[in-house]
């Protein structure tokens, strides 16, 4: 039988193990990809250390996979052998509780995620749902396409949702993996774009990227900045720093928002009184679905936005994922396979 190689995890908190093993078969509905490239994303985490609560082990994870159709399942008609496509968090919905009858598929009782329910995308081939994929338009190549699966949707899904409108003040804090993103969104999108961030040698980028300002939070108060600027309709906070969130929230403007996309543990810090007022709020935002994330390239194509990233072959994937969960990757660690 046809063998591939890919990396798995074999029981929680051990270590990323290459291995070589059968290369699988697509059941009904399903279709194989032949993996092009998969993003290393921080909530690879929740697998690695077993901290995602009923995962089976060994696992190979991996959530932001683009790639190629190589075979189709029975009953398979929207995808054709050979088209490029890309799947993300969303790895499948059960259609019968109430967020899915009511057509909302990312917020499924029992969602299941790809590369914690299924093997994901550290594989150079990998079994996905038909309704899990989106297609990749032309112009863009499977390293850009990955972390768009992942990072990009997640914060152009957010700001389309948020209810800000072109010309609105909008911060985007933070400029890494996802923040890098939002604040090119944010700019095509016809928002005021203030970068929030630390150290001045990150301003030439936020610039560069479509932030119309930065605030250095090591020599300005970017909630007093903002709040003598109008204030903020939307704040979205990437970096998963809850301090540095809490610290912002008094530079948002009369019914502005919090939008909160950097998972942190800690608790944000607010008061009552910061949020009567002016009727401030604060909202976390997921993922999205296959067509969220195929607005997402589409948009991307139209748009010429597309991440930063840093690559690395399968074989090297702990070293990848490391490097990831120093803090010293500026922005999207992405894994290639041969």
């Amino acid at each position: 039988m046809a063998q591939m190689t890919a990396v798995h995890i074999r029981r929680p908190g051990a270590p990323f193990e290459v291995i070589t093993r059968q290369i699988p078969e697509p059941g009904p509905n399903t279709v194989r990809i032949k993996v092009q490239a998969c993003g290393i994303c921080h909530s690879d985490l929740f697998v690695k250390e077993g901290h995602w609560p009923g995962l089976q082990y060994p696992r190979i994870t991996g959530h932001d996979v683009a790639g190629v159709i190589d075979a189709l399942g029975s009953g398979v008609t929207a995808w054709k052998s050979g088209q490029r496509v890309g799947v993300g968090w969303h790895g499948g919905h059960c259609g019968q509780c109430v967020p899915c009858r009511r057509g909302d598929f990312i917020a499924c009782q029992t969602l299941r995620v790809t590369g914690f329910h299924d093997d994901g995308g550290y594989a150079q081939y990998m079994i996905a749902k038909s309704d899990t994929l989106a297609a990749i338009p032309d112009g863009i190549s499977p390293s850009e396409a990955a972390p768009l699966l992942c990072a990009g949707i997640t914060t152009f899904n957010a700001f389309r949702h948020s209810g800000a409108i072109a010309g609105d003040l909008v911060g985007v804090q933070g400029l890494g993996g996802l923040g890098h993103l939002a604040i090119q969104f944010a700019n095509k999108m016809g928002f005021r774009t203030v970068a929030i961030g630390r150290g001045k040698d990150k301003e030439p980028l936020a610039l560069k990227l479509g932030a119309n300002r930065y605030l250095d939070t090591d020599t300005v108060n970017a909630a007093s900045e903002l709040t003598k600027a109008g204030g903020a309709s939307v704040i979205l906070a990437t970096a998963p720093n809850s301090k540095a969130m809490s610290d912002l929230i008094d530079g948002l403007g009369i019914g502005g928002k919090l939008l909160v996309v950097g998972a942190s543990a800690d608790p944000i810090q607010v008061s009552p009184l910061q949020l009567i007022g002016q009727r401030r709020s604060i909202q976390g935002w997921p993922s999205g679905t296959a067509q969220d994330s195929e607005d997402t390239l589409n948009f991307c194509a139209l748009t010429g936005i597309r991440p930063q990233v840093e690559s690395f072959p399968l074989e090297q994937a702990a070293a990848a994922y490391d490097l990831m969960l120093s803090g010293k990757a500026r922005f999207r660690v992405v894994l290639t396979m041969k």
